[in-house]
């Protein structure tokens, strides 16, 4: 249906994220080519991949390539493609609107590079801004599109000024025109027009699209005679033919991965990982390898440096590519790669995979279950062999996504066990395996003792760690959210089983029974004051300079725990918790002084609120009553001085 001409005028946010893509990134404006060339790659992918079940979606039109058309005349440069088009609506979606979940997250990645003086091309990529980074040269651009299979097309334009339009257009076949309307070029500045030019930017950036780049190029060749030698005018200059113009593929169009490891440069792996991940940081290391025998596959896998922003967005996609014979069949390939290696980068060609699977059959089919265990062995056994100023950069970056292994994959807990890193109370903020960690324990410590929590400062200054701190014993502190599901999948290393510093009874230390028995009518009717809040009142054998903390028993869930499904929304089952008193305190004595002389004194019912706050307080928790709290202190001190 034809679509009259209709403007659209772009959100506050998305103005200041168009203005961004402008101005942020002058010094680098060469990359606006790299990212519609990767998208005109990435429209011929999609319809290769559908004409696999629909070969007359093609017609007469089956050459694919990507043509680079400069004007000098017009002061344009187009970029055109026979691939898969938009429809209308398409354009609508996802060319005239911007403000995606990204858009947000790339405006304040932009402020904090600006602040730290660091900010870089890499933000282009790694926020996937691709289309929108023509502005950073054009100061109009046009986009000609036709989806395959329909009659008409659709025309986007826009000045990058705030408003753009959309209307139905004519395109005489599938695919889609991305005309820049070239800003005025300043003194020294790169010329986009230029042949030169753009045979480098192709080079550099998009040697390894699999489609032919091209370019008419014009050649002008000497007159020669039948032997081949070249005739000369009367002055003794060659004759020269009248110009001639041709197509010229400027792009290799190697199939990195399946050469040979010894014939591919450490460059050429780097501008592979570029062009594939659209990162402008150089990976961290890569994995390159080709099994040959009852299964045959090629691979080349990617470890990042540095993570990308939507890491831990459910709706992100994996960025491994599944090929058949250098054919792409899809992206996103979640069968290949499972969700706590989801940062692995990188193309896997299958030459004995069914070109039509679908995703439901790509589960059950046999050859990939094998791909997925080889490959998931590779990954561990590189991260293994990594010195370890390089494993920490990487564990920096995704240590918390790797332990999500240990809770998903059985067959692969015990290695990525070892793989994990934690800070305790000894490392000086330096990351520990938990094989040195079994290694440095003391002679008569039997277990590995571990605390949960999301604020490092405060769990490391907890109240649940002064008797393990006494007798030197080293803690785990854990601060990803993930650490609780590790321990619940990981109950002991190396024989050495987890023991919370929080929860159950540490019995490091004989109980005075009798100093207990003397304490127990006071712990009655504290109990009794806070019996909507706790469970019990016991003697601690976790403090020991401290007055009072909250506790579980060893099979309680942990407070972060607690915290972290009461922040999802989820359900989660009402649990009281244990106060724990330190009879070794000195106020204790005194409050025990009281309740001797009337158990009914309305101080003692404050004073067990009091301790009750306390505890919650040193554990980084949240006080019902803060002015209560806050007067109780205040009278306290008031007497004291």
């Amino acid at each position: 249906m034809e679509q009259t001409k209709q403007t659209h005028e772009f959100k506050t946010e998305v103005k200041q994220f168009m203005h961004l893509i402008i101005n942020s990134l002058y010094s680098n404006k060469e990359i606006f080519l790299r990212e519609l060339i990767s998208n005109a790659s990435d429209a011929i992918d999609r319809l290769r991949f559908k004409a696999q079940t629909d070969s007359a979606i093609l017609g007469d039109d089956a050459e694919f390539k990507i043509k680079i058309i400069p004007d000098k005349q017009k002061n344009t440069l187009t970029l055109s493609d026979n691939g898969i088009g938009m429809t209308y609506d398409e354009v609508v979606e996802n060319i005239g609107t911007i403000a995606k979940s990204g858009t947000a997250a790339f405006m304040k990645a932009v402020a904090e590079s600006k602040a730290q003086n660091t900010l870089t091309p890499e933000l282009i990529g790694q926020f996937g801004v691709g289309f929108y980074s023509a502005f950073i040269v054009a100061d109009k651009v046009t986009l000609i599109t036709r989806a395959a299979g329909q009659e008409t097309a659709t025309r986007w334009e826009s000045s990058g000024d705030g408003t753009y339009t959309v209307e139905t257009g004519t395109r005489p076949s599938r695919g889609t025109d991305v005309i820049l309307s070239l800003k005025p070029a300043e003194k020294d500045e790169q010329n986009f027009l230029e042949e030169w030019t753009i045979r480098n930017i192709v080079k550099k950036h998009s040697d390894f699209v699999a489609y032919p780049v091209v370019m008419d190029v014009e050649h002008t060749e000497t007159e020669t005679d039948d032997k081949g030698k070249a005739l000369l005018d009367k002055d003794g200059k060659p004759i020269k033919k009248a110009p001639e113009v041709r197509e010229e593929t400027l792009n290799s169009m190697k199939a990195i991965w399946a050469r040979d490891k010894k014939d591919v440069t450490e460059e050429e792996y780097k501008d592979f990982y570029t062009h594939i991940s659209h990162d402008w940081n150089p990976p961290l290391t890569w994995i390159h390898l080709k099994l040959e025998g009852v299964t045959d596959y090629s691979a080349l896998l990617y470890i990042p440096s540095q993570a990308p922003f939507d890491l831990f967005m459910p709706e992100r996609k994996h960025g491994v590519q599944l090929y058949c014979r250098r054919v792409f069949i899809m992206d996103d390939c979640r069968e290949l790669i499972p969700e706590y290696l989801r940062f692995i980068k990188g193309v896997v060609d299958a030459p004995d995979l069914n070109l039509n699977i679908s995703r439901e059959i790509l589960q059950q089919d046999a050859l990939v279950r094998n791909i997925h265990k080889n490959l998931i062995k590779k990954i561990l056994e590189s991260l293994e062999q990594m010195d370890a100023e390089t494993y920490e950069k990487f564990y920096n970056e995704f240590g918390a996504v790797l332990k999500e292994g240990i809770h998903s994959d059985w067959s692969n807990r015990e290695k990525i066990a070892k793989l994990a890193r934690y800070k305790t109370t000894k490392s000086d903020g330096k990351w520990v395996s938990l094989t040195d960690y079994v290694k440095t324990m003391k002679p008569d410590q039997e277990d590995i003792y571990y605390i949960t929590g999301d604020n490092l400062s405060a769990i490391i200054n907890s109240p649940h760690l002064e008797t393990l701190k006494e007798k030197d014993f080293e803690v785990l502190l854990m601060t990803d959210p993930v650490d609780e599901f590790v321990i619940q999948s990981l109950p002991e290393f190396e024989k050495k089983k987890f023991k919370s510093a929080e929860k159950g009874d540490l019995g490091l230390d004989a109980v005075d029974d009798a100093k207990k028995q003397s304490f127990s009518g006071l712990f009655e009717t504290i109990k009794s004051h806070l019996e909507d809040k706790i469970k019990e009142v016991k003697p601690s054998s976790h403090l020991k300079d401290s007055v009072s903390c909250l506790s579980g028993d060893a099979y309680d869930m942990s407070a972060y725990m607690e915290k972290l499904l009461k922040a999802t929304g989820q359900a989660r089952p009402a649990s009281k918790r244990i106060l724990e008193i330190n009879l070794a305190h000195p106020v204790m004595e005194k409050i025990q002084a009281l309740h001797s002389k009337n158990a009914d004194d309305a101080a003692i019912k404050e004073y067990s609120l009091l301790l009750y706050d306390l505890a919650l307080v040193a554990e980084g928790g949240k006080i019902d009553n803060p002015a209560r709290f806050s007067k109780m202190i205040g009278e306290l001190m008031t007497r004291a001085l």
